[in-house]
């Protein structure tokens, strides 16, 4: 008995006497042979279109694509736009230009070191930056004594004001020396609050100073640094650019010189720039110096004359003149009434 061959769904296409399909199965003969094409060959949205009986073309199965169907996307190589920038290759060209100045920097500095290269000196104001950096040493060393100063004198005001109460306390409890005990604690407590005073001008002093020392002049010199920095870049790209000029000159090197020359420009530019910041900030920072010293100078004096000849209508007019407020102990501290 023979067996009967499978049948697939895609081969039974039924037709009309005159030899063209019938229209209610044209579709589905469709969606069976899509399913049976593999996906490789891009004929998601196609329409199958199959001739009759009387056509040239026997048994040929054209694939036409949908009018309205989705737009097929092309396989090959993707093109980025011009715009389009990888932040890693940013990254790698900052590092390779940083290196490379970096490189260039340091040859020159120890090219200096060795007395191999030549250095660009402005003299006028390198001796006006020498000066700066000497005075500043010398203003931090008066700070410093200062300071011991107010320590000293702060521990020597605290021994007065105890030794006063130790005095004020004997005279109450010996009637034989009442008097004397009670004239050498008024005179310990005058001289505890004058030094008090004395401290308030002395800590005003200090403060002053270490804001002329540790911000006006750090400032200058930090600028100062900008612009070392920026000269030592600048020589260091001259140097590259008169040893390119030393050499041939061909297609190979002519390249390199106008990029060079560029280069060169703009470490000029930067700086010329930062020479005449330079220029300006030590011009201000010596007229804001004088200003600042003398009436700091003018306080320091008055005030420690006036101590000394125990002047305290003096002392206290000196404070007066300079806006110095002391702080009058524990008048920080909360009264009974507020901590409850």
């Amino acid at each position: 008995m023979a067996q009967e061959s499978p049948k697939n769904s895609a081969a039974e296409i039924p037709v009309t006497s005159n030899g063209q399909l019938e229209d209610s199965h044209e579709h589905s003969f469709n969606r069976d042979l899509k399913h049976s094409l593999p996906v490789g060959l891009g004929l998601a949205e196609t329409k199958i279109t199959c001739h009759g009986f009387d056509s040239t073309k026997e048994g040929v199965v054209e694939a036409e694509r949908f009018a309205g169907g989705r737009s097929q996307q092309k396989s090959g190589p993707v093109v980025l736009a011009d715009e389009v920038k990888n932040p890693a290759m940013e990254k790698l060209e900052l590092v390779r230009k940083w290196s490379l100045n970096t490189y260039k920097c340091t040859r020159q500095i120890i090219s200096e070191k060795l007395g191999r290269g030549s250095r660009t000196v402005d003299l006028e104001l390198e001796a006006q930056i020498d000066i700066l950096r000497d005075n500043k040493k010398k203003y931090e060393n008066i700070l410093r004594l200062a300071q011991t100063l107010s320590t000293q004198l702060f521990q020597m005001v605290h021994t007065q004001r105890q030794l006063g109460d130790a005095f004020a306390d004997l005279s109450l409890k010996s009637l034989e020396l009442h008097e004397e005990f009670g004239y050498n604690a008024d005179t310990q407590k005058l001289l505890a609050k004058n030094g008090e005073t004395l401290l308030g001008a002395i800590n005003f002093f200090i403060a002053s100073v270490n804001t002329l020392v540790n911000k006006t002049i750090e400032d200058t010199l930090l600028t100062v640094k900008q612009y070392e920095s920026a000269r030592i870049e600048y020589d260091a790209y001259r140097t590259d650019l008169e040893e390119l000029n030393l050499g041939p000159r061909d297609a190979n090197t002519l390249p390199k010189i106008e990029q060079s020359q560029q280069l060169f420009q703009v470490h000029k530019e930067k700086y010329d720039k930062m020479r005449n910041d330079v220029s300006i900030k030590l011009k201000f920072l010596e007229e804001n110096k004088v200003k600042v010293l003398h009436n700091q100078l003018v306080l320091f004096h008055n005030a420690i004359a006036a101590y000394f000849a125990g002047n305290q209508k003096q002392l206290e007019q000196t404070l007066k003149q300079f806006h110095i407020k002391l702080k009058i102990p524990g008048a920080d501290a909360p009264s009974w009434l507020e901590e409850q």
